[in-house]
């Protein structure tokens, strides 16, 4: 696995990453060239459990994993240490608690499952792995391969997991002014998602392709300036990107805003 030199870290919080979207997308460009370097040359899609299993070495487990907000299920959920975890069992109709090692992403059944909600699945799978690549000192004072981070650091005591609920993952976060540090890490995970599973090397040229295609010629589409080229940005580009990708459209379109292809506010997500 290619590690992530950090520059700089907050050392307030635990050495949380100060990472910049740059920064990110350089990293994964850098994992993709390590792990599958045809994902760099054209569009595909990326098998995140071969790459959570195989790459990253850690255990994928799927479950009913049992949330008390049914509006912001947990979909995710990145173990640093040995933890227990509620989760629903169907067989008895009941909530228990069941024991995961350390070393593993446990991804909800309620993505994992149907068919339709694979494309979320993989991000969420990917955001979870974004956790490990780049938090892992945060949560272990440990490197991912076991060093001491910062021998001369005083560690905060964290609970040794990650959670992530539906407002984590595909998620517009990075729009808020006032994160704290569990924002930035949950943003930087979910940047790296959308890096990893779209990389602007094969992204960005795809896309221009597809306007020019459309007979758009302008660098970006700025929204509510023309119907026809709204449909392109909110409708048309979306849908490719799901085929081609295999992310969700909703990923598809913080995609195209984050990259600057699609301009404006009325982007409905």
């Amino acid at each position: 696995m290619i590690p992530l030199r950090l520059r700089r870290v907050d050392r307030a919080n635990n050495n949380t990453p100060i990472l910049s979207n740059r920064e990110i997308d350089e990293y994964a460009h850098a994992v993709l060239a390590d792990y599958k370097p045809r994902l760099l040359r054209k569009p595909g899609i990326i098998d995140h459990e071969h790459f959570i299993e195989s790459y990253l070495r850690m255990n994928l487990i799927l479950h009913d994993i049992f949330s008390d907000d049914e509006d912001q299920p947990v979909l995710g959920i990145t173990a640093f240490k040995d933890i227990e975890i509620p989760v629903f069992d169907r067989e008895n109709k009941c909530v228990k608690s069941i024991y995961i090692p350390a070393r593993s992403v446990v991804l909800n059944n309620l993505i994992a499952e149907p068919e339709e909600t694979e494309p979320t699945a993989r991000f969420s799978g990917m955001h979870e792995a974004g956790h490990s690549m780049m938090q892992w000192h945060v949560f272990t004072g440990e490197t991912f391969d076991g060093d001491l981070f910062d021998p001369d650091y005083d560690w905060e005591d964290m609970y040794p997991a990650v959670c992530c609920r539906r407002e984590n993952i595909e998620s517009k976060v990075y729009i808020r002014k006032d994160r704290n540090a569990e924002d930035w890490r949950e943003h930087h995970a979910d940047y790296f998602a959308g890096a990893v599973t779209m990389p602007n090397v094969t992204f960005i040229p795809f896309i221009r392709n597809l306007m020019r295609d459309h007979k758009y010629y302008r660098e970006a589409i700025t929204m509510d300036r023309d119907e026809d080229w709204d449909i392109l940005a909110q409708v048309i580009l979306p849908d490719a990107v799901n085929e081609a990708y295999g992310v969700s459209k909703t990923a598809a379109r913080i995609k195209l805003r984050t990259t600057g292809l699609v301009r404006g506010s009325s982007m409905i997500y």
